[in-house]
């Protein structure tokens, strides 16, 4: 079992990837993973002003500390990103930047999606470069789901040709983190990480 970090990061009223996001929730859970779901919305960080790494010991905030504590612990991450104007969501890439050395040493997998046909792939190629300068390896798998409000219904569950080729997708894209986290995993407790 592996302990993975789901985050999403739309600060939108009518947000449709959070769909996506709790689909992955469930299915790497069904798979025996201990999965949370992190909603840059609910965790409501400030625009970044500290890193969590420029505070005092005890000294930032209680939720920056909860997350701090929940990535150091975790095996791997999912990063399921929109796109806005051919880049990132800004909700998520500010509850990113808080953090650096957490991220060490765990892989990270990217899910994109959008309303249209692209399927957030500008924004996953742009969170590809950003996680590996955080030292997070990226997964060579991702998921790509267009036209998100089609492809999962309100209770998450795939639809049409959308939701048939995330289905297809999936097994493929967990098996990759799950290789990827436990290799690191077992690195990490052979060798320190070498920054």
């Amino acid at each position: 079992m592996l302990s993975l970090l789901v985050f999403y990061g739309s600060y939108r009223s009518d947000r449709m990837g959070i769909r996506l996001a709790r689909y992955l929730v469930r299915q790497f859970t069904e798979r025996g993973h201990d999965v949370e779901l992190i909603d840059a919305k609910e965790v409501n960080l400030p625009m970044l002003d500290r890193m969590y790494k420029e505070y005092d010991e005890d000294e930032a905030p209680a939720a920056m500390e909860t997350l701090a504590q929940k990535i150091r612990a975790a095996d791997g991450f999912v990063f399921v990103t929109g796109e806005y104007n051919w880049g990132m969501q800004p909700g998520l890439k500010n509850l990113t930047d808080h953090y650096l050395e957490e991220w060490f040493g765990r892989p990270a997998a990217i899910a994109s999606y959008s309303a249209g046909r692209i399927a957030g792939a500008r924004a996953s190629m742009a969170w590809h470069v950003t996680l590996n300068e955080m030292g997070m390896p990226v997964v060579p798998t991702t998921i790509t789901v267009g036209q998100i409000g089609k492809a999962l219904d309100e209770d998450d569950q795939p639809q049409g040709e959308g939701g048939g080729a995330l289905e297809k997708s999936f097994p493929q894209f967990a098996d990759d983190l799950a290789w990827w986290a436990e290799a690191a995993k077992a690195q990490r407790e052979k060798t320190p990480l070498p920054y």
